[in-house]
């Protein structure tokens, strides 16, 4: 069973990692949502967020999904198709969402999304393996 404290470091989402992104998950119907605006030190280069941040808002979007419903989980594949850079600044808006579960197996997708002008920056799909849940 997953328990609050055992994501408290979560690099995207842990309130306890000093250098974390702090990105707050929620359900909102069956859409996992969250907000994320990168800053300096998450360039890559040129003041473009690095493209490893990118992945990583996609993967706890994903991850979230199912954490936020009682199971925790870890990704087994995933694929990113990045659409455009992302100025440092530019605030983003996280989705992510299941398209598919059978058994320990769930098929998810995540979107980053501009807040501006609504358009994506990444997409991913990805496989993730259920390792626990609420009883």
């Amino acid at each position: 069973m997953p328990r609050t404290q055992d994501a408290n470091c979560c690099f995207v989402c842990g309130p306890n990692n000093p250098i974390g992104l702090g990105v707050r998950f929620r359900l909102v119907d069956d859409l996992c949502q969250g907000e994320f605006t990168p800053d300096e030190r998450h360039v890559g280069y040129r003041n473009v967020t690095h493209g490893g941040i990118i992945f990583s808002l996609l993967d706890d979007v994903m991850a979230n999904w199912l954490w936020l419903q009682g199971f925790a989980a870890f990704t087994a594949k995933a694929d990113v198709r990045y659409r455009a850079e992302l100025p440092v600044g530019v605030a983003v808006r996280l989705e992510g969402r299941c398209l598919a579960r059978k058994g320990r197996l769930a098929q998810m997708q995540g979107k980053v999304l501009r807040q501006d002008n609504g358009e994506p920056v990444a997409e991913a799909t990805a496989s993730f393996m259920v390792s626990a849940a609420k009883p």
